[in-house]
């Protein structure tokens, strides 16, 4: 039967050394702190490069051909895009979808050629929420329409091509039949995100333009991008389009067209757990001295208490509501230390632009942020805080299962 008045007794036993309590508290609370915002970084950093990618690639969840992601070629496109698109919207989870055509081209004026990344939109379709490069237009103008025949270049790539607004480019590429297709463009704008791969190496054209260039119908893409609220499901919203789609279109998330991308995240998540493990055994370790010390300087006193009646399960659970104490009591001292410290980063940020190498600023093609930021999610905070209490009350069995192992004749022996 339960015994009500051992939380009362184990908050007292605590108190009865009252610097070596605070000392244990204080580690529980500095290494769960350290936690929340080596994790709320982390989170806070992957949600946006992931955005990012999104927003510069094919969304979190791309619409393909189902051989396109082994063979990217532009035959390999999606017909009926206007149904599929329509399907797409009905997922609740998706906000936007957009259809794109991307590949490969080769660039030339009179005097230079350069090959390039190319990505054709529909201008009416797109803002800054599903193209990030809109937001970094630095010169120029975004195209009138889908028809517009423009071309929209990155600042480095103009500046190899020796262009300017207004002037013109021929560029060359294969169509979806295999065939030498050639096309010229004046120059609309020119994007200056920052990044070298994007401002060397990427231009825009308009959607409906390229169509009749390559030879697609008018309800035909390479990708139709999917834009939802949460990165974090994507994995939901492809399985659940998957199962809908018919023929040979699939639904991949984002880290299967990125997968350079995911593969850093995932390298970079694994280092940060292995990190907050080694705190998590280090602040394990300080609250099993501090039991386990308790215990032993009390074994006179839990012998006398075992020979007047006091069961040795009832000793086990003080010990542990100890252990519960001590993990309740760190975790409230975590969330007034962490306070602050969240607040700050997740408001205004902290700049680390000094001590990032500028010039190589970017992980498989997208920018790293040069602002720190920290970002928790609900059930993130939930898991480590039952990882702190689980550490702590397993840090408290073996000083439970002692007190309530010792031989009362023997312990009421020592002085």
């Amino acid at each position: 039967m339960f015994d009500t008045r051992l939380p009362s007794m184990a908050w007292r036993n605590l108190w009865r050394h009252r610097r070596r309590t605070l000392l244990t508290l204080s580690s529980i609370a500095f290494g769960t702190t350290l936690a929340l915002l080596f994790t709320g970084i982390g989170d806070s950093n992957w949600a946006k490069m992931i955005d990012l990618a999104a927003r510069l690639g094919g969304g979190h969840v791309t619409l393909q051909h189902a051989e396109y992601l082994e063979t990217p070629t532009l035959s390999r496109s999606v017909h009926d895009v206007e149904r599929i698109r329509a399907l797409a919207l009905e997922d609740p989870d998706v906000v936007r979808a957009v259809p794109r055509i991307s590949g490969f081209l080769m660039l030339a004026t009179a005097g230079q050629s350069y090959g390039a990344a190319f990505m054709a939109l529909d201008p009416a379709l797109e803002d800054e929420r599903s193209l990030s490069l809109l937001e970094a237009l630095d010169e120029g103008r975004m195209f009138e329409d889908s028809r517009d025949p423009g071309i929209i270049l990155g600042a480095r790539l103009a500046e190899n091509l020796d262009v300017e607004l207004g002037q013109k480019v021929v560029y060359t590429l294969t169509d979806k039949h295999g065939e030498i297709v050639r096309a010229a463009a004046r120059v609309r704008g020119i994007v200056r995100t920052g990044t070298p791969t994007v401002d060397g190496g990427l231009c825009l054209l308009a959607l409906d333009a390229l169509r009749e260039t390559l030879g697609y119908g008018p309800q035909e893409a390479i990708q139709i991008g999917l834009f939802i609220g949460d990165q974090r499901r994507s994995d939901a919203v492809a399985a659940r389009l998957g199962a809908r789609l018919s023929g040979d279109v699939v639904a991949l998330p984002w880290y299967e067209n990125q997968p350079d991308l995911a593969a850093f995240i995932a390298m970079k998540v694994a280092g940060a757990q292995f990190m907050e493990g080694v705190i998590a055994l280090l602040v394990a370790a300080g609250i099993f001295n501090t039991l386990f010390v308790s215990v032993m300087e009390r074994v006179r006193e839990f012998g006398i208490m075992l020979a007047i009646g006091f069961s040795p399960g009832r000793l086990f659970g003080l010990v542990m509501f100890e252990s519960l104490w001590l993990g309740l009591v760190g975790l409230i001292a975590a969330g007034i230390f962490v306070a602050w410290p969240y607040w700050y980063l997740s408001t205004k940020g902290l700049d680390i632009s000094a001590q990032l190498d500028m010039s190589n600023s970017e992980i498989a093609g997208i920018a790293v942020s040069t602002v720190m930021h920290v970002a928790l999610y609900p059930e993130t905070v939930a898991l480590i805080a039952a990882a702190a209490m689980t550490a702590t009350l397993l840090s408290g069995l073996y000083p439970a299962w002692k007190a309530g192992h010792i031989v009362p004749v023997e312990s009421i022996r020592l002085v």
